[in-house]
């Protein structure tokens, strides 16, 4: 299959919504959406149904704040999704909302310099509609841009985030099915190990000796992680091993995984979402914050990867943080919003 007419069709969405304004973006939303249209977003917008939802949540405060707004995509790939065997297609995008942010944002001051809003997208297209949509943005990343520090000094670095290294993730076209197969399989597979080297029993693979080793099945030693702010972005194995993935491991406990929506994967670029992927309890430390009281706090993520060969070159990562710091009792926009209002 080549996905053309479900990537059609979300390529017109995107196109109207690059000339949409807050006055008209309800009716352009509603266009090429299903009238009981399931619409995730990050805190503070959460699970909306329907375009007037959607629009009145996110679209025109955003437009009201951010002008002469641009998409600019950097991945762009479609595909069947693995969790219900194939049963639904879904159409993946992320990259950059590109605007002047001439008014405050959620609290966000206005800088009236160019800003990037960070997201990733899923839609699932079924009869011609675009019927389910994930939208994930890094406000924390808007945040940062706008001068703001919500958060103590994070172990990887801020950056407004590249694309691909290789400037090929826009597949508008066909592709070969084959490649797509061998990225899942290859992401299937990381995942596994992530499994095998975490606190869960009852797993087939043996625990390696050290996260290097576990690493280094499925990643180049170069590898690039895009994470989301509150954490940052990090580049090496073990880099990655030190600004990420020893503080996810050693601050955090009782990691659950609650499984995803949709994993996908067409050429050499794949990814998958959840809501929420994982829930885990801080035991102080992460992302410099102490311990919550043993409370339970969920992720909700979007994770995508490209595949260079035999292994995976670079991952780029949304996670909700303020979803997950509200859950602990730390509304950071609350907390903003008060300091703007002053």
């Amino acid at each position: 299959m080549t996905f053309q007419t479900e990537k059609d069709l979300v390529r017109a969405h995107h196109a109207a919504l690059a000339r949409a304004t807050p006055e008209t973006v309800a009716a352009i939303l509603a266009e090429r959406t299903s009238p009981n249209w399931q619409w995730r977003g990050f805190h503070p917008f959460h699970k909306q149904t329907g375009a007037d939802a959607v629009a009145a949540t996110f679209w025109q405060p955003f437009l009201a704040s951010m002008k002469r707004v641009q998409r600019r995509d950097d991945v762009f790939f479609a595909g069947k999704n693995q969790i219900d065997s194939g049963a639904s297609t879904w159409v993946v995008s992320m990259g950059h909302l590109m605007g002047l942010l001439d008014a405050p944002f959620l609290g966000i001051p206005a800088t009236r310099k160019i800003t990037m809003l960070r997201y990733s997208e899923f839609n699932r297209v079924e009869n011609g509609q675009i019927v389910e949509t994930a939208f994930y943005c890094d406000l924390i990343h808007l945040m940062h841009q706008a001068g703001l520090r919500p958060l103590p000094d994070q172990t990887g670095a801020h950056l407004v985030q590249p694309g691909p290294m290789t400037h090929d993730g826009l597949l508008y076209g066909p592709t070969d099915p084959t490649v797509g197969a061998q990225t899942l399989a290859l992401i299937n597979r990381m995942i596994g190990d992530i499994a095998a080297n975490s606190t869960a029993k009852d797993v087939a693979k043996p625990r390696d000796a050290t996260p290097r080793e576990e690493l280094a099945h499925c990643w180049h030693d170069d590898m690039l992680w895009w994470g989301p702010d509150g954490i940052g972005a990090t580049y090496t194995i073990d880099r990655y091993i030190e600004q990420h993935q020893r503080p996810f491991r050693t601050q955090l406990k009782d990691r659950t995984f609650n499984g995803h929506v949709a994993k996908l994967a067409e050429g050499d670029y794949g990814g998958f979402f959840g809501w929420p992927n994982l829930s885990v309890t801080p035991t102080g430390g992460y992302m410099g914050l102490p311990a919550n009281g043993l409370t339970s706090a969920d992720m909700r993520v979007i994770d995508i990867y490209r595949r260079d060969g035999e292994k995976l070159a670079e991952n780029w990562i949304f996670i909700d943080v303020l979803h997950f710091l509200n859950m602990q009792g730390l509304d950071i926009l609350a907390r903003q919003a008060q300091l703007s209002a002053r």
